[in-house]
Protein backbone atom coordinates (compact mmCIF):
# COMPACT_ATOMS: atom_id res chain seq x y z
CA UNK A 1 0.00 0.00 0.00
CA UNK A 2 0.97 3.34 -1.19
CA UNK A 3 0.97 5.83 1.36
CA UNK A 4 -0.35 9.00 0.52
CA UNK A 5 1.52 12.35 0.50
CA UNK A 6 0.40 14.71 3.62
CA UNK A 7 -2.16 17.69 2.72
CA UNK A 8 -0.76 20.88 2.16
CA UNK A 9 -0.62 23.17 5.16
CA UNK A 10 -3.71 25.21 3.86
CA UNK A 11 -5.87 21.63 3.37
CA UNK A 12 -4.54 20.88 7.09
CA UNK A 13 -5.34 24.55 8.28
CA UNK A 14 -8.66 24.90 6.49
CA UNK A 15 -10.01 21.64 5.46
CA UNK A 16 -13.23 21.65 3.12
CA UNK A 17 -16.58 19.40 3.48
CA UNK A 18 -18.06 18.36 -0.26
CA UNK A 19 -21.45 19.93 -0.73
CA UNK A 20 -24.24 17.99 -0.55
CA UNK A 21 -27.35 20.20 -0.79
CA UNK A 22 -28.97 21.53 -3.89
CA UNK A 23 -26.73 22.41 -6.35
CA UNK A 24 -26.22 26.01 -7.73
CA UNK A 25 -23.64 28.85 -7.88
CA UNK A 26 -25.25 30.85 -5.35
CA UNK A 27 -25.63 27.63 -3.13
CA UNK A 28 -21.92 26.29 -3.32
CA UNK A 29 -20.85 29.60 -2.85
CA UNK A 30 -22.26 30.40 0.54
CA UNK A 31 -21.52 27.26 1.74
CA UNK A 32 -18.00 28.03 0.65
CA UNK A 33 -18.26 30.95 3.09
CA UNK A 34 -20.00 28.86 5.71
CA UNK A 35 -16.92 27.06 6.38
CA UNK A 36 -14.68 29.76 5.95
CA UNK A 37 -16.72 31.27 9.12
CA UNK A 38 -16.68 28.46 10.98
CA UNK A 39 -13.20 27.38 10.64
CA UNK A 40 -12.22 31.21 11.66
CA UNK A 41 -14.63 31.24 14.63
CA UNK A 42 -12.89 28.14 15.51
CA UNK A 43 -9.60 29.76 15.84
CA UNK A 44 -10.68 32.52 17.56
CA UNK A 45 -12.63 30.20 20.20
CA UNK A 46 -8.93 28.33 20.39
CA UNK A 47 -7.24 31.90 20.60
CA UNK A 48 -9.33 32.76 23.19
CA UNK A 49 -9.64 29.82 25.28
CA UNK A 50 -5.79 29.77 25.43
CA UNK A 51 -5.31 33.40 26.69
CA UNK A 52 -3.49 34.27 23.66
CA UNK A 53 -6.15 37.21 22.81
CA UNK A 54 -8.81 38.97 25.55
CA UNK A 55 -12.46 38.36 25.53
CA UNK A 56 -14.20 41.05 24.14
CA UNK A 57 -11.53 41.09 20.96
CA UNK A 58 -12.82 37.62 20.01
CA UNK A 59 -16.38 38.52 20.39
CA UNK A 60 -15.75 41.78 18.14
CA UNK A 61 -14.05 39.53 15.59
CA UNK A 62 -16.46 37.16 15.22
CA UNK A 63 -19.21 39.62 15.63
CA UNK A 64 -17.57 41.08 12.28
CA UNK A 65 -17.15 37.89 10.38
CA UNK A 66 -21.03 37.25 11.58
CA UNK A 67 -22.41 40.19 9.90
CA UNK A 68 -19.94 39.53 6.61
CA UNK A 69 -21.88 35.91 6.78
CA UNK A 70 -25.06 37.37 6.71
CA UNK A 71 -24.49 40.02 4.04
CA UNK A 72 -22.86 37.01 1.70
CA UNK A 73 -26.30 35.52 2.72
CA UNK A 74 -28.54 38.00 2.22
CA UNK A 75 -26.64 38.51 -1.65
CA UNK A 76 -26.45 34.77 -2.25
CA UNK A 77 -29.50 33.35 -1.11
CA UNK A 78 -32.08 36.16 -0.36
CA UNK A 79 -31.53 37.79 -4.12
CA UNK A 80 -33.72 36.46 -7.00
CA UNK A 81 -31.42 35.73 -9.85
CA UNK A 82 -32.72 37.18 -13.22
CA UNK A 83 -34.84 35.22 -15.65
CA UNK A 84 -32.58 34.43 -18.79
CA UNK A 85 -34.57 34.71 -21.78
CA UNK A 86 -35.59 31.15 -23.23
CA UNK A 87 -33.18 32.28 -26.55
CA UNK A 88 -29.88 32.71 -24.01
CA UNK A 89 -30.79 29.24 -22.56
CA UNK A 90 -29.22 27.09 -25.35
Amino acid sequence: MADSPPPSRDDFLNPRSRYWGEFSLPNVTFNSNLQEFASKVSYLCNLETGGKIPPGEAYDQIKKLWKDLKRSKKALLDTPLPELPPEELD
